[in-house]
């Protein structure tokens, strides 16, 4: 495990995935993040990538050739090497190999990098493509599960979900069994704060399309403490707590990339919110997790 401090959070990061595993305060002795219940559900902040989602019968093609991917992709089950590591930040990296391009035929160097900014987690996601001549085309985005309540005198039921800036937004509906049913989207009443319930998550995850920077907060007017993630650039963001079986956390999760639609062709190239990435380019992007 790596372990980051300042004055304000203690944070533990798992080379395995390069994933969060614990986000605590040090005045509050509060921890954010789920602890991966494995009867609940076995993770903590996975890093999805190269897929978000799901893919009809977990497969896809390129030039011709079928390949076989499971959910969100391999990165979160995959040993990062770390590159930098300080007492307030470190920086994880994976690359291809034969087990990769076996799943996924493509170079690719993925770079994470975490920073303690006070209260604040700095998020950075860095893609690259060494290929000379072939793009890459991939998804990449965050699960991170924050626990709710928070503290003893809440519970789940008290808390909602607020957005900054308060406008509608268009929500995607899902079904589970098909896929992302993205020709009925609708207006969701995002410019009002949204009450959480087990039964909001009745139909998977609730997700939204996003347009510029948005803030996503998770509080109760029962304890001034809460949770706040930020996103500039995600076209998506998933909402999600386990049901039937239910968990004491949701997930705020932003996306470059999205689960296969109902009527998916399986050609990455055309995949709704696919991301190509010429030859020796780069792709950039991030969040931050604010704790109050």
């Amino acid at each position: 495990m790596v372990t980051l401090e300042n004055d304000f959070l203690t944070v533990t990061i798992d080379p395995h995935g390069a994933e969060l595993t614990s986000v605590l305060g040090v005045h509050s002795q509060i921890e954010y993040l789920w602890q991966a219940d494995p009867a609940i559900w076995k993770r903590h902040a996975p890093v999805l990538f190269p897929i978000v989602g799901k893919l009809h019968d977990d497969s896809y093609q390129y030039e011709g050739q079928t390949y076989h991917m499971s959910q969100h992709g391999f990165a979160r089950d995959r040993d990062f090497t770390v590159v930098e590591s300080t007492k307030t930040s470190a920086t994880f990296e994976l690359t291809d190999d034969a087990q990769t391009r076996a799943m996924f035929p493509f170079a690719f160097k993925l770079v994470i990098k975490y920073v303690l900014d006070n209260n604040m987690i700095r998020v950075n996601y860095a893609v690259t493509n060494p290929d000379t001549k072939a793009p890459l085309f991939f998804s990449i985005g965050a699960h991170p599960g924050f626990n709710i309540p928070l503290t003893d005198e809440t519970n789940f039921d008290g808390y909602y979900m607020s957005f900054d800036p308060k406008k509608s937004r268009v929500q995607i509906p899902l079904d589970v069994a098909a896929g992302i049913d993205y020709t009925h989207r609708t207006l969701a009443a995002t410019d009002v704060n949204q009450s959480l319930s087990r039964d909001f998550f009745k139909n998977d995850a609730v997700i939204y399309e996003l347009n510029g920077k948005t803030t996503f907060k998770l509080q109760s007017d029962h304890s001034k403490h809460g949770v706040a993630l930020t996103v500039a650039d995600a076209p998506y963001l998933g909402v999600w707590s386990p049901y039937p079986t239910t968990g004491n956390f949701v997930c705020i999760e932003p996306w470059w990339g999205i689960a296969d639609t109902i009527d998916a062709s399986g050609d990455l190239t055309t995949k709704l919110g696919i991301n190509q990435l010429a030859p020796q380019a780069d792709f950039e992007t991030g969040y931050t997790i604010q704790t109050f």
